[in-house]
């Protein structure tokens, strides 16, 4: 038997060994408390977060263009108000 037959022999034999222990019980006990805690959590993924950026992002650029259109038609209606004052 070669050297790496038998390093993957030994760990086969480890893998199974765990995977009959009580490790393997505590593994998943821990797994699902974790994932409860998580849950309770209200945790968002990364891939959400980008998304939730993303829109956020957009929507400033779209309230800074309506800003500065509503800035510009205050100046217009004011500078209509401003004529017909001087003309009355």
């Amino acid at each position: 038997m070669n050297r790496t037959q038998w390093m993957e022999d030994f760990q086969k034999n480890i893998s199974e060994l765990i995977a009959k222990s009580p490790a393997a019980d505590i593994e998943r006990n821990v797994r699902s408390m974790m994932t409860q805690a998580f849950t309770r959590m209200d945790l968002v993924t990364r891939e959400e977060f980008d998304v939730q950026a993303d829109m956020l992002a957009r929507a400033r650029t779209k309230v800074d263009q309506l800003s500065e259109q509503l800035r510009q038609l205050q100046s217009r209606l004011d500078a209509i108000e401003a004529g017909k004052t001087t003309t009355e």
